[in-house]
């Protein structure tokens, strides 16, 4: 066999010179022998390892969560190479128990022998928030190929860093992948945060299946659990004269950062494979806090100049599910409202009959429900019972109406408001906005009620004749929206 010999600078000859001494052309060969051993350890690592990933978990009051998260990170069959937990704003002691993981750690999987190191950072009061963390975080990954988002509350599959890696390193056109998530509901306690933890398991549900069935181009680039291209980082920094590749100037940076880097050429995908579970909201106010700073920085998305320097981008790609969404809830909202007041108005002056025909479309609904917990990959008897029975639904629909109203009343008066603070006050169990939309609705039936009893009989005929046909033909084309989206083929996808 013939070594290769490698020569050092301080001693590489001129083509054709001999080395000076024996000794010389035994450092020489000694060399050669341990390169050659070096590279075939080398080449021993790259079949497992062929990119490098820096994970960020930007971390606020997470100390419930922050331990969980850390070891579902070690415990991964693809383990990032470093992981950076970087603390902000935090008042409890998530310092304290993510320095407990610190340090280096080999770990052994599936893949083979790995190793990473966990940073944690307490970079103290930061005003950019979830924002700060995140952009502090890449500036000590950026030389990765690859930065792994993590959520301080984010629990994922022993396999999810390995399924998002694979198929970023198997198209170049792709700039981010997210994981499918999901809420795990085993350790929740209590009858309303159980209830509330279901409804919104099954709004993720909806919402991840609808980006599968769209050839999986994400919309948003969730940062509960994504890996983003470094590259394409830099790009959409380099596109959009940035510094940073999140700005502050958002409610929703994960969103806008998604619609960066869908401008920039790439691809945004949700992965079949990935799976993690995230924190949901136990109350109904921090639900409603939550529900309208997504929707409020979503409707800001939508319109340029709304929020510093934030340009509008109302006919993107990624904001048509958003506008599909905005729409769908006005016409749900439209129809339960328009039906009940006529159907109150009919009573009245006992003008209602019935018709089986109204029977179709809460019939469909329950069909499309159960469906779509049966879509549910870790479905359990509440998410069935969800489905099937449709009262739970329609309340938890009802809720989201509010948050939707919420969500426009507070951008049309366009009061400025820190809704990140607003969130983490309703968490904590402040606040008694959530209220707002019930004690508005009572107000405005009162006033309906005062209006409609001063109304001639004459006048109160026409408003239900002309009432009732619009609310059937608006119904009948939601039942065939239903009937569609029951009807259409699932592809195998589980969410």
């Amino acid at each position: 066999m013939t070594d290769i010999v490698p020569l050092s600078r301080s001693k590489r000859t001129r083509h054709g010179d001999a080395p000076a001494s024996l000794e010389d052309v035994t450092t020489v060969h000694g060399h050669a022998r341990r390169f050659a051993d070096d590279f075939e350890a080398v080449l021993d690592d790259t079949s497992v390892h062929r990119s490098t990933i820096g994970c960020v978990i930007p971390a606020y009051n997470e100390e419930e969560s922050i331990a969980q998260v850390i070891e579902s990170l070690l415990g991964q069959t693809r383990v990032p190479d470093v992981i950076h937990v970087v603390v902000n704003n935090t008042s409890d002691a998530t310092v304290k128990l993510a320095s407990q993981y610190a340090g280096p750690h080999e770990v052994v999987t599936e893949l083979g022998e790995q190793f990473t190191e966990v940073f944690v950072h307490d970079i103290g009061k930061n005003p950019d928030k979830k924002v700060g963390a995140l952009n502090y975080g890449y500036t000590l990954v950026e030389g990765y190929d690859y930065l792994l988002g993590v959520d301080g509350d984010t629990v994922a599959d022993a396999k999810a860093v390995e399924y998002l890696e694979a198929e970023a390193t198997s198209d170049t056109r792709i700039g981010g992948i997210s994981a499918i998530y999901s809420i795990d509901d085993k350790p929740i306690k209590g009858a309303l945060a159980k209830f509330l933890t279901t409804g919104q398991r099954s709004q993720f549900a909806a919402f991840n299946l609808h980006n599968l069935l769209r050839g999986r181009n994400m919309a948003v680039l969730g940062g509960q659990f994504s890996i983003f291209s470094t590259h394409a980082l830099r790009d959409v920094m380099k596109e959009n004269h940035q510094s940073t590749p999140w700005v502050k100037d958002s409610e929703v940076e994960d969103s806008l950062l998604s619609l960066q880097i869908k401008s920039a050429g790439y691809l945004t995908k949700i992965s079949p494979f990935a799976r993690a579970d995230v924190g949901g909201m136990t109350t109904l106010r921090a639900l409603d806090a939550q529900q309208v700073k997504w929707t409020y920085g979503a409707i800001e998305l939508m319109w340029p100049g709304q929020r510093g320097d934030t340009k509008g981008q109302p006919f993107h790609p990624n904001l048509r599910v958003r506008w599909l969404e905005h729409f769908d809830m006005l016409m749900n909202m439209f129809v339960r409202v328009a039906f009940i007041t006529l159907l109150a108005a009919s009573l009245s002056i006992g003008a209602f009959v019935f018709s089986y025909w109204w029977l179709i479309p809460p019939v469909v609904a329950l069909a499309l429900n159960t469906r779509m917990a049966l879509t549910m990959n870790n479905r359990n008897a509440r998410d069935i019972i969800f489905g099937l029975t449709l009262v739970p639904a329609e309340i938890y629909m009802w809720i989201r109406c509010s948050h939707f109203v919420r969500s426009w009343t507070r951008f049309l008066s366009r009061k400025k408001v820190d809704n990140w603070a607003m969130q983490a006050k309703a968490e904590r169990g402040g606040g008694f906005g959530h209220w707002t939309p019930l004690i508005l609705a009572v107000a405005v039936i009162a006033a309906m009620v005062a209006i409609w009893m001063m109304l001639p009989v004459m006048v109160q005929s026409t408003v239900l004749w002309i009432g009732w046909p619009i609310v059937g033909v608006v119904t009948a084309l939601q039942t065939l929206s239903m009937f569609f989206k029951l009807i259409r083929r699932h592809h195998g996808y589980k969410v």
